[in-house]
């Protein structure tokens, strides 16, 4: 990979990833996306080969303006090799998981919809024009367990669990219409696994009966499914350790 896309590497999961992938390779390109770009850590912000735009996944507009400064920095026919989605909201801004249906509120409802699920439907679109060239593309989103279906057994947190669902739906329509129109790729949900961040900091209590993992650990596990992936697991959705997980 020589041109990598981050959306939200102001965030703990996103800044390792670049992290991790400007000490591997110092030829790389990575193009940061982010609402702040000064919140970056400055080993990620001062870095030669990262190129931070400014893009707030609650403001569809901004997409117009990050696709503007992206191809004065990058020409379509070069493109990118990869794209990781790693945004997501929790908490914050009038949004907290819900414990019952009384908790439900539209407005949070929404917020959680727009950040975790149709930003990356919109930055796929905008994207589009640096994802055609020939060589194999990888795109994953960050997305959480809680988001199956099929494995909901403990209920409540409706927002993030709905605007996760969301998200995997958009990732499996993706991974059906991209083949099509920039072949060869392979677009998948992860889920990165419960990772000690700003994100998790009010679940410290629950957090003692799990597995956590460091930033640096999470993007670690993302890296090597990004390296393994190839076009025969377009389309799923798989846990940090590589398993295929249940929509």
């Amino acid at each position: 990979m020589r041109n990598v896309l981050i959306a939200g590497i102001s965030g703990a999961i996103g800044s390792s990833i670049a992290r991790e992938l400007i000490r591997r390779d110092p030829e790389i390109r990575v193009f940061g996306l982010c609402r702040q770009p000064d919140k970056v850590p400055e080993e990620v912000r001062t870095a030669s080969q990262v190129c931070l735009m400014r893009w707030d996944a609650e403001k569809p507009g901004d997409a117009d303006e990050m696709q503007a400064t992206l191809a004065r920095a990058l020409p379509y026919d070069t493109g990118l090799d990869c794209v990781i989605f790693a945004v997501g909201v929790l908490h914050g801004g009038g949004t907290f998981p819900e414990k019952r249906l009384e908790d439900l509120e539209t407005e949070a409802f929404l917020r959680s919809m727009q950040v975790n699920a149709s930003s990356f439907g919109m930055l796929v679109k905008s994207l589009l024009p640096w994802l055609r060239h020939k060589s194999f593309k990888r795109i994953v989103a960050i997305s959480a367990k809680v988001g199956s279906i099929s494995d909901n057994r403990f209920g409540g947190w409706y927002a993030y669990r709905s605007s996760k669902a969301a998200l995997n739906m958009l990732v499996k329509t993706l991974s059906v219409e991209l083949p099509r129109r920039c072949k060869p790729v392979a677009c998948v949900a992860v889920h990165p696994g419960t990772t000690r961040s700003a994100l998790s900091e009010p679940f410290s209590r629950s957090l003692q009966q799990l597995e956590v993992h460091s930033p640096h650990e999470t993007a670690l596990h993302i890296l090597a499914i990004v390296d393994d992936l190839d076009e025969s697991r377009n389309g799923c959705f798989l846990s940090w350790d590589g398993e295929e997980l249940r929509w």
